[in-house]
């Protein structure tokens, strides 16, 4: 079971190639959406002209999504495969359709791709991408493999595909190091998603045990670890909305605590069964956590951020 074991790579043991559809399914699109909304509330936190910066905004949607998200869920499945075979055994790499070593070499190929476009958009999006990339492989690969890490994993997870996709929104369109309350709202809602990454371990608690991965939830227990990522995703919306209040900035303040407050209502119904309302509260409490997200971006990108 080390980290170049190519047996679940290939059932037949052949060196053929993946089709495109096995790669894409690899890739993981659905999972873009994360980072490339952070990015977007980057670009639109930063206070810039999307109209005349729309290239370089398109180029850093793809950095955040098919380019270093693509690469980290590739990394991921690779190294996750044993444990994969128990939960999911139908995913590309366990299942054969990408087959031997493929998984490993597009994941490292996919990650060069993503340094390269980054170092082309300035060097702060190339200093967020090489640490973002790094916290990827860590959290995947051993020896670190922060996964099982308790704490590590998720805290990894959305320091990538929250605070350092909004950090690098902002300074794509800035050319720059971002505005200071820029940074604060990326830091914040970073910490805040954490928990967002405790409820999406909850799917795999049984295969976890089993390979002795200690996660959040297997570490707590489903029901201790559903409490704390409640409260770890709400604090940082209530120091938001604080913030907000004190930029002079009241009505998008209470639209974020109007979003925080439903979802307080939300968690209600999740801690009665974190298990099976885990995949429930993805799709509607997250959803109100990123709209947020967005409200707080506007108020900065049109009253504090860099000048237009």
């Amino acid at each position: 079971m080390s980290g170049l074991d190519v047996t679940l790579g290939s059932r037949d043991g052949s060196s053929r190639r993946p089709s495109a559809s096995a790669v894409l399914e690899l890739l993981k699109p659905v999972t873009w959406f994360a980072p490339v909304w952070a990015f977007m509330c980057g670009v639109v936190s930063s206070g810039a002209s999307l109209v005349a910066h729309w290239p370089m905004a398109l180029a850093g949607m793809v950095l955040a999504g098919p380019a270093i998200c693509a690469a980290s869920q590739a990394a991921n499945d690779w190294f996750d495969r044993h444990v994969d075979a128990i939960n999911e055994p139908n995913r590309p790499i366990p299942s054969g359709r990408i087959p031997g070593r493929w998984g490993l070499w597009i994941a490292i190929i996919w990650t060069a791709l993503s340094l390269l476009l980054a170092a082309s958009l300035g060097p702060w999006v190339l200093y967020a991408a090489l640490i973002g990339l790094a916290l990827a492989w860590a959290y995947s690969a051993p020896p670190l493999r922060l996964k099982q890490a308790g704490w590590w994993g998720p805290i990894s997870v959305a320091i990538c595909y929250e605070g350092l996709a909004w950090f690098t929104g902002a300074a794509v369109m800035t050319d720059g190091f971002p505005d200071a309350h820029v940074v604060v709202l990326a830091g914040l809602y970073s910490f805040g998603a954490v928990g967002i990454m405790v409820f999406n371990d909850f799917k795999a608690v049984e295969g976890d045990r089993q390979m002795n991965i200690l996660s959040v939830p297997v570490d707590l227990g489903v029901e201790n670890a559903a409490w704390l990522a409640c409260i770890i995703m709400a604090a940082p919306q209530v120091v938001v909305a604080t913030l907000l209040v004190s930029w002079g900035l009241p009505l998008h303040a209470a639209a974020v605590g109007l979003s925080l407050a439903i979802q307080c209502g939300l968690m209600v119904r999740l801690l009665g069964d974190p298990r099976k309302f885990a995949p429930w509260f993805n799709a509607t409490g997250t959803l109100l956590y990123v709209l947020g997200m967005l409200v707080s971006a506007f108020a900065v990108g049109a009253h504090i951020g860099a000048p237009r």
